[in-house]
């Protein structure tokens, strides 16, 4: 766990951000980890094969989280020119949470949606939300491939849920969420200069 002190100035801010990105696991469902770059590496051969067979990327969070995905389609779509979308339209996500269950209301969304070849990225800090761990069990029904970013315990159950999972090592909501965002940044700009 990267020590974080008290002291809230940015110098010190940013080199506890640093060290927390330096830090950062990347492994698969066995949980066997690899370098970070390893990881990126990979994640950016998968969305080229998603674009060129025509598959869809798929984004899901809750609160924060969705923030970061929903920037991250964003950036997906428009830089890196893939076929990206978040779930949680409101009316749709309440007409799912309302009928189903806010716990099942992305896995019912993608029950419908998801195809062999498509990928959802599964964005949860703590890793403990059921609605986004029923989603990743979800897309995995149904051929498609999972990648995830989580924080905090080192063995949260969304963490072994992924072909390819992110995870930073902090317990701070802040840091976890623009980590996920900057990896996520990061992996956008990155297959955006070799499409």
């Amino acid at each position: 766990m990267i020590n974080m002190s008290h002291d809230m100035s940015i110098a010190v801010r940013a080199a506890q951000f640093k060290d927390l990105l330096e830090c950062s696991v990347v492994s698969d469902k066995d949980g066997i980890a690899d370098e970070i770059e390893a990881g990126i590496a990979a994640f950016c051969d998968r969305l080229a094969a998603m674009r060129t067979n025509g598959n869809n990327l798929y984004l899901v969070g809750n609160g924060g989280s969705a923030g970061v995905a929903g920037h991250a389609a964003t950036d997906f779509f428009n830089v890196a020119k893939l076929r990206a979308v978040t779930l949680h339209e409101s009316s749709l996500l309440t007409c799912m949470a309302n009928d189903f269950g806010y716990e099942n209301a992305f896995a019912r969304m993608l029950a419908q949606m998801v195809n062999p070849g498509d990928v959802i990225i599964a964005i949860s800090s703590s890793g403990q939300s059921m609605n986004i761990r029923n989603a990743a069990i979800q897309a995995a029904q149904n051929g498609g491939m999972v990648v995830t970013l989580s924080g905090f315990a080192q063995d949260n159950p969304l963490r072994s849920m992924g072909e390819i999972n992110f995870w930073l090592d902090s317990c701070n909501y802040g840091f976890v969420e623009i980590g996920h965002q900057f990896i996520l940044h990061n992996i956008s700009d990155r297959f955006g200069l070799t499409s």
